[in-house]
């Protein structure tokens, strides 16, 4: 008695690769994007904790003091609110998404925030 054993032809194999393929090749910038904006949340999240940490800044010190406390850079203006955030890194580069970075204005703007483009470009992301 013979036996013969049942497996998948060659032909079989590649048409579900290919399947596979054209799934993958459909489905690939819709995971791109979602990741995108995944990654736009978090930064928007992040520059509202931002603007809440520099009003509770304003209330701990009146107007007026913090207005003459308000100076430096960047990386010195959030040194001087991340004691008023729950979750602050030491550095704002820690506390910046990868390809975005914050832009601290007078007391009275909110936090500017900028995707890199590459190329030394960059566009303000609208929140």
């Amino acid at each position: 008695m013979k036996r013969y054993l049942r497996a998948f032809s060659l032909v079989e194999v590649l048409a579900a690769v290919a399947i596979i393929g054209i799934i993958v090749f459909l489905a690939l910038p819709n995971v791109i994007q979602a990741k995108r904006d995944t990654e736009e949340q978090v930064v928007i999240t992040r520059a509202e904790a931002l603007n809440m940490s520099i009003s509770s800044f304003i209330t701990a010190n009146g107007r007026s003091n913090a207005g003459s406390l308000w100076t430096g850079d960047h990386a010195a203006k959030y040194l001087i609110v991340k004691g008023y955030m729950a979750y602050a890194p030491t550095v704002l580069t820690d506390y910046q998404p990868s390809g975005y970075r914050f832009e601290f204005g007078t007391l009275e703007q909110k936090v500017v925030v900028k995707r890199d483009l590459g190329g030394g470009t960059s566009e303000t992301v609208p929140y």
